[in-house]
């Protein structure tokens, strides 16, 4: 019983897999600027343990401040700001995730592969409601580069509510 149920579960596998839609596309479709670029030559993922990690032909994200002070605002205050950045490294840069440690605090990014010399912009809004005296928020970018990990600072006070 158990070889008849592998044997049924091969043959639906293999008439999935040959019925998929054209239109699906493979791990190595990816379209920048008109061009198919596959993704081994944007995320650079070691073959083997026993090889060098590729640290120069990455995407790299070059910011003029990673911090942002925005002073002394009101309880309630919605602070935004946004922080400009270019792909300075050697490939399209794609932004997987950014996120901040609280829900009062939302980020905003490009979704679509950043070229090299490209420009983006990551927006943070947050809500300063229920908050008091100094807060610092981190804003954590995980992308295609060396290291994965980035992140920006949005600093200031909320005064003491009355």
């Amino acid at each position: 019983m158990g070889k008849v149920l592998m044997a049924v579960s091969a043959c639906l596998l293999l008439f999935t897999c040959q019925f998929s839609s054209e239109k699906e596309k493979g791990l190595t479709e990816i379209r920048i600027d008109d061009q198919s670029v596959s993704n081994a030559s944007i995320i650079r993922n070691p073959v083997t343990a026993d090889q060098p990690l590729d640290t120069i032909n990455v995407a790299k994200m070059t910011f003029e401040n990673i911090r942002h002070r925005y002073g002394v605002v009101e309880p309630g205050t919605i602070v935004r700001h946004t922080w400009p950045f270019t792909n300075t490294g050697k490939a399209p840069l794609i932004i997987s995730d950014v996120k901040s440690t609280c829900g009062c605090t939302v980020p905003e990014w490009p979704k679509e592969p950043i070229p090299v010399g490209g420009t983006g912009e990551i927006t943070v809004k947050f809500d300063t409601e229920g908050k008091e005296a100094y807060q610092t928020k981190p804003i954590f970018i995980t992308a295609n580069t060396h290291p994965s990990k980035t992140t920006l600072y949005l600093m200031g006070e909320v005064r003491k509510s009355k």
